[in-house]
């Protein structure tokens, strides 16, 4: 059996789909929220790139390498950012969450601390994963915070780890969950989301 196949995740705040071409257009109105392409330190595509960063996440998925979601936010329908499970290791049955983005309108509201409560979950209830990771460039300070507020614990940094299109060298954090973590996650996020806090 496939370790990881396309499944809907569903929440209170926000539902997370599985990725396809007809989100195309409505992806391109999130990310020009808040011109989130500008951050030098990310890699969030430009409005003229999303189509060929929705193929190329697809085309991860047929190779078994990524499970990508587009976010969409409840309370007004619309899409408001993409999300994945990728760097699969179905032997070890490890996942990361990562190239993950927000519309700025959805930044500091409760969808990102759901979403990651029901990736988590689904990580680790149904695929019985033993780890989940987060990266991130060490220059992005809220990226960084984010991840500690989840529970994550920071594992290391991978200096010179990889070498960006402007040609700068990214210093990679590196942060994770691990199964007996698991319960005392899951709790601490659904207080969050039951106080109404992002996490």
């Amino acid at each position: 059996m496939q370790f990881l196949s396309p499944i809907t995740l569903k929440g209170q705040f926000a539902h997370l789909e599985p990725l396809s071409p007809e989100h195309h257009d409505a992806l391109i109105a999130a990310v020009s929220d808040g011109h989130l392409w500008k951050l030098w330190y990310t890699a969030i595509p430009r409005p003229d790139t999303m189509r060929a960063e929705i193929e190329r996440r697809l085309g991860l998925q047929r190779q078994g390498l990524m499970l990508p979601f587009a976010v969409r936010r409840l309370d007004t329908g619309a899409l408001c950012g993409m999300t994945t499970f990728m760097n699969v290791d179905a032997f070890h049955r490890r996942v990361e969450i990562g190239s993950t983005w927000y519309a700025a309108s959805a930044q500091r509201t409760a969808i990102n601390t759901e979403c990651k409560l029901m990736l988590l979950s689904h990580a680790f209830d149904t695929l019985h994963c033993i780890a989940v990771e987060f990266r991130t460039h060490w220059m992005n300070q809220a990226s960084r915070a984010a991840i500690l507020r989840l529970g994550a614990k920071q594992d290391g940094i991978l200096r010179s780890h990889q070498r960006l299109p402007d040609g700068s060298l990214r210093d990679t954090v590196v942060f994770s969950i691990i199964e007996p973590e698991w319960a005392t996650v899951r709790r601490h996020l659904q207080y969050k989301l039951g106080r109404g806090h992002a996490a």
